[in-house]
């Protein structure tokens, strides 16, 4: 992705968020009287908010010229962004580059595949870079889907929550989860926007989802963290888990995401005769990762 695609990026995703909000939302008196011809905030409005002059604000949305990241702070607090939006924000605008993201193959790390093993009763896997599965444990296969089956290039977690249709009926809450999806996509598209394999991806699900089209278009970010889901599994029938991920130390692009549920909760009773179903696989499962794919 060149510079000039760059800062083209960083001007959608500006216009996005101010559409977002309303004169009203940030103190200011509605001058139009009511007959606004855009929606959200104007330019003009952003502008003075954050103390600088609207040709300066109306350039750096139309992605002929850069801002300092001390003027994109400001914007950021005008915009009301969130953490993830922000850093998403100064990614983009080649502020916060200090992580360096090799494009080499990526294999699953020692400690987190030992982990994955010792993890009998909780489902869980590992992501790697563009949200793909990486290596995962027969409890994570028996919950989410039959991994094995699944050819290497295609593992894709997000690829997976649009693209096949056993996974997309899993979730209850599918449209928040695939919302959610598309925006840790969004930021890794801005922490690696050279990856053709990510440009491949995004491409191909434009094409075959109206839905990743639109909300791709909304320029939301996010990063992995944690929350709640509610699945509907074709054998234990409605599950409540909570999922949480942690990063790997020795590399950030790897992340363990685990799912657990409530002591005494049906939920937790059900990953509990799932792991009694798979504890006889363990052995074959030694290794799940695919070098040379990544």
């Amino acid at each position: 992705m060149s510079s000039s695609t760059r800062r083209n990026e960083l001007g959608d995703f500006l216009k996005a968020r101010r559409m977002d909000l309303s004169p009203a939302m940030v103190g200011l008196a509605d001058s139009g009287g009511g007959r606004r011809r855009v929606t959200g905030l104007r330019r003009e409005e952003v502008a003075l908010l954050a103390s600088i002059s609207t040709d300066y604000y109306t350039r750096l949305e139309q992605g002929r010229r850069q801002a300092s990241a001390a003027v994109l702070d400001i914007i950021a607090g005008v915009l009301r962004l969130d953490e993830d939006e922000r850093a998403y924000m100064l990614e983009l605008a080649g502020k916060d580059t200090h992580r360096s993201r090799r494009q080499t193959s990526q294999k699953v790390q020692p400690q987190l595949r030992q982990l994955l093993d010792d993890l009998s009763h909780v489902p869980a896997m590992v992501l790697g870079r563009r949200m793909d599965v990486l290596a995962w444990n027969p409890l994570a296969g028996a919950l989410l889907g039959d991994f094995d089956h699944i050819p290497g290039k295609q593992r894709n977690y997000v690829r997976m929550v649009f693209l096949d249709p056993a996974v997309r009926a899993l979730y209850r809450d599918w449209p928040e989860v695939a919302q959610t999806g598309v925006a840790q996509l969004r930021m890794e598209a801005a922490r690696d926007p050279e990856d053709p394999r990510l440009t491949a991806l995004v491409g191909e699900l434009s094409l075959r989802d109206e839905d990743f089209r639109r909300w791709w278009g909304a320029h939301r970010v996010a990063t992995r963290g944690m929350g709640t889901k509610v699945l509907h599994h074709p054998v234990m029938g409605d599950l409540t888990l909570d999922w949480n991920t942690l990063t790997c130390a020795t590399d950030p692009d790897q992340q363990l995401v685990t799912y657990t549920a409530e002591p005494g909760t049906p939920s937790h009773d059900a990953l509990r005769i799932l792991a009694s179903w798979t504890t006889g696989t363990r052995e074959a499962e030694t290794d799940r990762s695919e070098p040379g794919q990544r």
